[in-house]
């Protein structure tokens, strides 16, 4: 994949809020697969935080959320042999807020990776960092979309 976000290539006119890069009120994450796992830097803001210096749980929530659903859609994609991702959309993700992120510390690093997948089902475990420390983890269930659901064809 070299340089380019798995967002860029396949979501280039995506609106997601965490993840579509032409939200420009967005987060827009961009996910780089790195062999085996999926990394992803991106700079918090001060409207992003809880309260001064710290990261909101909700942003935390939907870092966790978009890059893991693009670690799946990217796993699922290769196991199928595909050139293009499925469409996957969140069954169920769990976040584990470990310590009060700081926001302005640098880049904040996201890691995910498959762990488990079965027909159009991946299981996905990420870790978010800040100033060099673990603060938070997430394991999500993402689905591949079929004909009819709204999320079809999105990308």
């Amino acid at each position: 994949m070299g340089h380019e976000s798995l967002q860029d290539r396949y979501f280039s006119s995506g609106t997601c809020f965490g993840c579509g890069p032409a939200n420009p009120k967005g987060l827009r994450i961009k996910s780089l697969v790195r062999g085996e796992e999926v990394i992803a830097r991106w700079e918090a803001e001060s409207h992003h935080e809880a309260f001064p210096g710290m990261l909101s749980g909700g942003i935390i929530g939907t870092l966790l959320d978009c890059h893991s659903n693009w670690t799946a859609a990217h796993h699922l994609m290769l196991r199928a042999g595909e050139e293009h991702p499925p469409c996957t959309v969140t069954a169920e993700f769990h976040v584990k807020l470990l310590r009060p992120t700081p926001s302005g510390e640098g880049p904040i690093s996201l890691r995910a990776r498959a762990v488990e997948s079965s027909g159009s089902r991946a299981v996905v475990e990420a870790t978010l960092e800040a100033g060099g420390e673990p603060c938070a983890t997430c394991r999500g269930v993402f689905i591949a979309v079929k004909p009819g659901h709204p999320a079809y064809n999105r990308w």
